[in-house]
């Protein structure tokens, strides 16, 4: 949908907030969360608030502030105060290393942090090292304290009016950005502009999973991811329903639970939690109850078919498996309610539009392998500073998504893979250079590649191939030293599972990795 013949001007938080209390939903739950509730009400005041909390630490309008928060209403109040002002937020992920961290700060050139207080004692100590940070605003957590260089957010919040007069921004202004891990292994700032999120809204929460003020939401994909955001966020507060807001770290204990006593009818999740919820419950043989949920959605990786017929059986449940992206914002591509062709990712998304095409960007006929390119007006602006790769993926109005894809007689999309060395791993881009990086450094490594294997469920998981130094004695130790190393180097999720010592690897006689002949061997 396009909404370029809106009335100048606009502003997101008066599309998902104000809104909602024209329409007479003051009194109405918004946020449930283990605190308690915020309303509409209660939560267009705190996004005022925050709004005059960065204009009282001296942010303009396109300064960027970095949210590293966990899901808790202090991460939307921080969002869309942002947006109200226009400054721009950039949410990023809690899971990462401190090193991590530096890279969103000073890439980004972000003047003001808003961090978890166990968060930031994890990178308090690079602070010298953030080259553009002006102000970190910490969320205190029970009896915490600050040090004498950063701001309390609750003390700083409670203190601002709730009076706000939103700056003059447009339809096509920069709103927010998400990071996103790129070929490179670089992660990229994906620039999202100010009507993407009603424009995914209306594509996918409306014509799709046909979301009203009845539905509540639980996500277990996080805020600062896409998929999360739209889920956990802003589909509910646009469709003037509810969400439920899980500060914790998703495990099926926790799903379950909160399914049981939150009541949402609609459940976002990734395949390797529906397969860990699944196998929960088969071991803990305790019965269930998933009576309120009336549909389910799948992203972030294929969903194995055996997934979702296991799912129904235990509780009468239907997934609706589909693909989106960062740069897309949301789900483009989707199963319907009454439309399930299981293994398929669905047929396109009313609003978007997708073609498969061969390496000359020329169509290519029915049931032919080659890249998927999208179009819609949810599309990201491009990437911050990237200029070759913002040529390479923003071609006129098409994105092209790096997937492998062919397209059926019936128009339902079939997933083949990605167009690059990129893993998926839990419903997050893993960069296989970052993974080999690490493993350099463990002393008895002499080289390594990392490329896509397949667990039981057919699942992406990272497998390493290493060549030791010389004198050094392959076992399974070794290799259970070097997982646990790259665990504490990196985000857990992204050490390898499987390891394989081997005498040598492919190369070109340039000495560049020939990770195909890698993964044929994983296919053999």
């Amino acid at each position: 949908m396009d909404l370029r013949g809106i009335d100048m001007p606009y502003n997101a938080s008066n599309q998902f907030i104000d809104k909602n209390i024209k329409y007479g939903l003051e009194d109405k739950t918004a946020l449930y969360y283990e605190g308690g509730q915020v309303t509409y009400g209660m939560l267009q005041d705190r996004v005022k608030q925050a709004a005059n909390m960065f204009n009282e630490i001296g942010l303009e309008m396109e300064d960027r502030v970095v949210i590293t928060c966990y899901d808790s209403p202090e991460f939307i109040y921080s969002f869309f105060g942002g947006i109200r002002t226009g400054v721009v937020p950039i949410p990023v992920n809690t899971m990462m290393q401190p090193h991590d961290y530096e890279y969103y700060l000073n890439n980004s050139r972000a003047k003001s942090l808003i961090i978890h207080e166990t968060l930031w004692r994890q990178i308090s100590h690079l602070r010298k090292r953030f080259v553009f940070l002006k102000h970190v605003i910490v969320i205190l957590e029970g009896a915490g304290e600050l040090s004498d260089d950063t701001l309390d957010f609750q003390q700083l919040l409670d203190s601002q009016d709730i009076d706000f007069q939103s700056p003059y921004t447009g339809y096509d202004d920069s709103a927010f950005w998400l990071y996103s891990s790129g070929t490179t292994g670089e992660p990229k700032g994906v620039i999202h502009l100010q009507h993407d999120m009603e424009v995914s809204t209306n594509n996918y929460a409306k014509k799709v999973l046909k979301m009203t003020e009845n539905d509540r939401c639980l996500s277990a994909s996080k805020l600062f991811f896409a998929y999360g955001l739209g889920g956990g966020m802003y589909f509910p507060l646009g469709t003037k329903g509810s969400t439920i807001l899980v500060k914790e770290r998703t495990t099926p204990e926790i799903m379950f639970q909160t399914i049981e006593k939150y009541k949402p009818t609609i459940f976002f999740g990734v395949p390797t939690l529906f397969g860990a919820m699944i196998e929960y419950a088969e071991q803990s043989r305790e019965s269930f109850d998933l009576s309120s949920v009336r549909i389910c959605a799948s992203a972030g990786e294929s969903l194995p078919p055996f997934f979702a017929k296991r799912w129904k059986e235990l509780f009468g449940l239907n997934i609706l498996d589909g693909i989106g992206s960062t740069e897309a914002l949301h789900i483009f591509i989707s199963n319907r309610m009454d439309d399930i062709k299981e293994g398929s990712s669905g047929k396109i998304v009313p609003g978007y539009e997708a073609k498969i095409v061969n390496e000359q960007g020329i169509e290519l006929p029915l049931n032919e392998i080659g890249d998927l390119v999208i179009s819609g007006c949810s599309i990201a602006n491009g990437y911050w500073n990237m200029h070759e790769e913002n040529k390479q993926k923003f071609v006129g109005k098409w994105l092209n998504t790096g997937d492998k894809y062919y397209m059926d007689e019936d128009g339902y999309f079939w997933y083949c893979g990605r167009a690059d060395d990129m893993l998926k791993v839990g419903g997050i881009w893993v960069s296989p250079n970052e993974i080999e990086n690490c493993l350099l450094n463990h002393e008895a490594v002499l080289e390594a590649a990392v490329v896509g294997d397949t667990n039981e469920n057919n699942l992406v998981i990272p497998k390493a191939y290493i060549v030791l130094k010389k004198d050094v004695v392959p076992s399974d130790q070794l290799g259970e030293d070097i997982q646990q190393f790259v665990k504490g180097k990196l985000a857990g999720y992204k050490y390898p599972r499987v390891i394989q010592f081997i005498d040598e690897l492919p190369k070109t006689a340039t000495g560049k990795i020939q990770r195909y002949r890698l993964r044929e061997l994983v296919s053999s």
